[in-house]
């Protein structure tokens, strides 16, 4: 082979050897976009609920006057709403939301969080089951909400207060687990208490486990 045909070989290689690694930069910076695009809500949630976590929140129901220090909650719905202090959850409540039917509560969930259809209503005995999508990517999460990213902040003694026709009703954290997504025993089981059942996909931008936390209406 003469010198000037291996020369080319040469060039030929180097050429396509440099274009190998600017696609697999190209790759990679796109691959890091995208991963920063389906989580940046959960970025965002977790930034802010770590910046407000030493202020205490309080939400006020009607009559109830906040002391002068008092960071106050204000219910986006005081007619079916849900507030959650702790992290900042402020959300409408859709009521009656099929929660087998995906069409359905998808519709729902781009205006708030859904009560199941079957379910009970606040103050009421048996379990009031409410749920929120955990959007797969950023373009869900503005279509949705991401009002229960936070969830897993929640505590035993935490509160969650619901509202429902301008009355507050107050309930306190009992427990949470993770659970299969396959698992709908919380949805379906019965009680003889006054329980508040949240649920999510988790972890946030998966629809790997369902995040369950349980309250008890504060008699």
């Amino acid at each position: 082979m003469s010198p000037k045909r291996k020369k080319s070989n040469k060039s030929t290689v180097t050429s396509i050897s440099r274009y190998l690694l600017y696609t697999g930069i190209v790759c990679i910076g796109l691959g890091l976009l995208l991963l920063t695009a389906i989580f940046w809500p959960v970025v965002m949630n977790e930034i802010t609920y770590q910046l407000q976590k030493t202020q205490a929140a309080i939400v006020i129901g009607p009559g109830e006057i906040p002391k002068p220090k008092d960071i106050v909650i204000t219910p986006i719905d005081e007619e079916f709403g849900i507030v959650i202090p702790k992290i900042r959850a402020n959300a409408k409540i859709i009521p009656n939301v099929d929660p087998y039917d995906s069409r359905l509560y998808q519709q729902a969930l781009t205006k708030g969080v859904a009560h199941a259809k079957g379910s009970v209503f606040p103050g009421r005995v048996g379990n009031m089951f409410i749920f929120s999508h955990s959007s797969v990517n950023f373009f869900e999460a503005l279509r949705y909400n991401s009002v229960f990213y936070l969830l897993d902040k929640l505590e035993k003694g935490d509160i969650v207060d619901i509202f429902m026709n301008k009355e507050k009703f107050t309930y306190i954290v009992t427990e949470k687990e993770l659970v299969d997504a396959s698992n709908i025993s919380f949805l379906t089981e019965r009680t003889n208490q006054k329980l508040l059942t949240l649920m999510t996909c988790w972890p946030p931008g998966t629809t790997y486990k369902r995040l369950i936390v349980r309250a008890i209406l504060t008699p």
